[in-house]
C-alpha cells in the first residue's frame, strides 16, 4: 500500500520531524519506505530520511508493506498533515 502526501511544515523532514516520523513507523510490524523521486528510504531510519532532504511542499511517497500498512500509513499522513506539532 502507498499513499502520496506533501509535507507541511515550514521546516520540511528534519532532524525533529525525521524522529518523530520514525517513531510512529516504529510501532508497527509493517516495512515502512519513504520515496522522494528516485531516492527511497527505510521508514524507520532517522538518517535516511534525514537524506532525502525533504523540504516544506515537496510531495513523498510512504509505501508500507506489512499486516498492518493501512494504520501505519494512515498514522504518518496523521502526523504529516498536523506539521508535526510544530506550529
Amino acid at each position: 500500500m502507498e499513499k502520496k502526501i506533501t509535507i507541511q511544515n515550514k521546516l520540511g523532514l528534519h532532524a525533529r520531524p525525521a524522529a518523530l516520523f520514525v517513531q510512529t513507523a516504529s510501532r508497527y510490524k509493517s516495512a515502512v519506505k519513504v520515496l522522494l523521486g528516485e531516492q527511497v528510504a527505510d521508514g524507520k531510519s532517522i538518517m535516511g530520511l534525514m537524506m532525502l532532504a525533504a523540504g516544506p511542499g515537496v510531495e513523498i511517497c510512504i509505501s508500507a508493506t506489512g499486516p498492518d500498512e493501512k494504520e501505519v500509513i494512515d498514522s504518518l499522513e496523521s502526523l504529516i498533515i498536523n506539521k508535526f506539532a510544530e506550529e
